[in-house]
Order: C-alpha cells, then sequence, then structure tokens
C-alpha cells in the first residue's frame, strides 16, 4: 500500500501527507494546501528562540500570518482550532503586528518533517502558529497553537458563552474582569467553566468543582507556575505559565476570577 502511495505521489507530483489550512474569515475565506503555502511570496525561513511546544531553538519555513488574515481588523476575534481538539482564542490585533512581537504560520514540508514533540508523539505540523520576539508582546503558551487545522473569525467569547461571564453588576475595571480577560487568554484554549467554551482538551474548571474549592490558594497557584511539580504522569500537557508569560499581579487576578465562578456554577 505505501508503495502504491508513494508512486502515486510521484506520477502526480504531489507532496506525500501534504495538509490543508482552512481559513474561514467571512467574505476572504480560503483553503491553502501546503505546497501553496511552501510557494507563498512571503514566505522565509525563521528561527525561534526557545520554542514553546520543542523548548529548544527550531527554524521553520514560514509565511507572516497578517499576510493570510485577509479583511481582518484589529478588534476582530479570532479562534485557532487544531486537529486535537485545542482551541486558541486570539485577539487579532497581536496576529496583524509587522513589528515587535510577530506571528508566523510556520509550514511543515512532507519532504523534511519536523522532529516529534516527544518520543512516540507526533510532530507540531502540519501549521504551527509560532511567534518572533514573543516578550514585546506577553504572548502565553496557548497563543502557540500546534497540529493547526482551522483559523476562523468568531463572535467574542463573551458573547458566545455567557456562562463565563463574572457578575455583571461588577464594573468593567473590576479585578474579577481582569481576571476573566486572562482565563481568555491563557485558559479557554484547553478548558471549558460552566460547560461553556469550544476546547476538548482539559477538564472543566467549575463544574463539578472549581480548583479553588480543592486547591489551598498558594498550592494553585504553584500548579499553575508548574504542573509537573506537584502532579506527575506520562500524558500530563498542562504548559508551565513561568513570571515572564503570567506575572505574579496577572495570576492573583486570574484564581480571584476562578474563585468568582465558583459561586456562579450554570450546569452544561
Amino acid at each position: 500500500m505505501k508503495a502504491l502511495v508513494l508512486f502515486g505521489a510521484l506520477l502526480f507530483g504531489t507532496p506525500l501527507y501534504a495538509a490543508q489550512l482552512n481559513l474561514e474569515l467571512g467574505a476572504s475565506s480560503r483553503i491553502w494546501q501546503t505546497e501553496e503555502l511552501l510557494k507563498h511570496p512571503q514566505v522565509q525561513t525563521i528561527t525561534i528562540s526557545n520554542d514553546v511546544s520543542y523548548k529548544r531553538d527550531m527554524s521553520y519555513r514560514a509565511v507572516p500570518l497578517a499576510a493570510l488574515l485577509t479583511g481582518i481588523k484589529p478588534d476582530d476575534h479570532l479562534q485557532a482550532v487544531a486537529l486535537d481538539g485545542f482551541a486558541a482564542e486570539l485577539s487579532a490585533a497581536p496576529l496583524l503586528n509587522k513589528e515587535g512581537a510577530q506571528a508566523w504560520l510556520a509550514i511543515e514540508d512532507p519532504a523534511k518533517p519536523w522532529p516529534p514533540l516527544s518520543e512516540g508523539k507526533h510532530s507540531a505540523g502540519p501549521f504551527y502558529l509560532v511567534w518572533t520576539h514573543p516578550q514585546a508582546g506577553n504572548i502565553s503558551p496557548e497563543q502557540w497553537p500546534f497540529e493547526v487545522a482551522s483559523i476562523k473569525r468568531m463572535a467574542p467569547v463573551a458573547e458566545r458563552f455567557p456562562a463565563l461571564l463574572p457578575d455583571p453588576a461588577l464594573t468593567a475595571n473590576d479585578p474579577v474582569n481582569q481576571g476573566f480577560a486572562l482565563f481568555q487568554k491563557n485558559c479557554l484554549a484547553c478548558h471549558r467553566l460552566n460547560g461553556a467554551g469550544d476546547a476538548q482538551f482539559g477538564p472543566d474548571l467549575n463544574i463539578p468543582y472549581n480548583p479553588t474549592e480543592y486547591f489551598g490558594a498558594d498550592f494553585l497557584k504553584r500548579y499553575i507556575r508548574d504542573p509537573q511539580s506537584l502532579r506527575q504522569w506520562p500524558q500530563a500537557k498542562m504548559p508551565a505559565f513561568s513570571e515572564q508569560v503570567l506575572p505574579a499581579g496577572d495570576l492573583d487576578l486570574l484564581v480571584g476570577y476562578l474563585r468568582h465562578m465558583a459561586g456562579r456554577k450554570v450546569k452544561p
């Protein structure tokens, strides 16, 4: 069977295991094939220092993501969905940057596959959203989705999932609402809360119990900082959130939001 696949690829000149990326952007929606992206006029080789997923320096053939987001405006909201159910909620403004922290779509060439993320696992391909100079934009690990299958323009999280909202009596600049913004950026890609969210990756963070109900505050913060320091198992996937990514004040705000939502349970 493999010989037939190889023969077909050679006969028709198509790369083995090429993939496609669905951009669902409204009027400018498009499906990109691997081969098309590798020939994009803005494709180039970039080097990523201390890549979030590979934990080392990596080089990729990549296209500036802004070049693919036709018709998208800074105040739009996007969602990058991975093959494994990871659903990263992304504000469009940082993705459109052309200086400072800049987003790129890294493209895995089937003829030159990337290494596996770890022993026995797949690579980060076929498409991987990476960043140059991420520290300039306080970019979270959750803003580095790999195995990307689609990028969609969506309504903001608060409109799509009202069960995530804090008490509406709180002011816009209340610390709980600030924590909600951090939750969207750092947690919603993997977790649901009150059954709300698109992720199919990690457990719900409010139903049946909120982590603030079974973790002491100090241990919950330690867990978010370095999950493997408190719980270790082979399939663990939650990344560590360093102080560079999530400063101490932001971590307090995030935990404050979770604590607040423990009193706002809504069964899905």
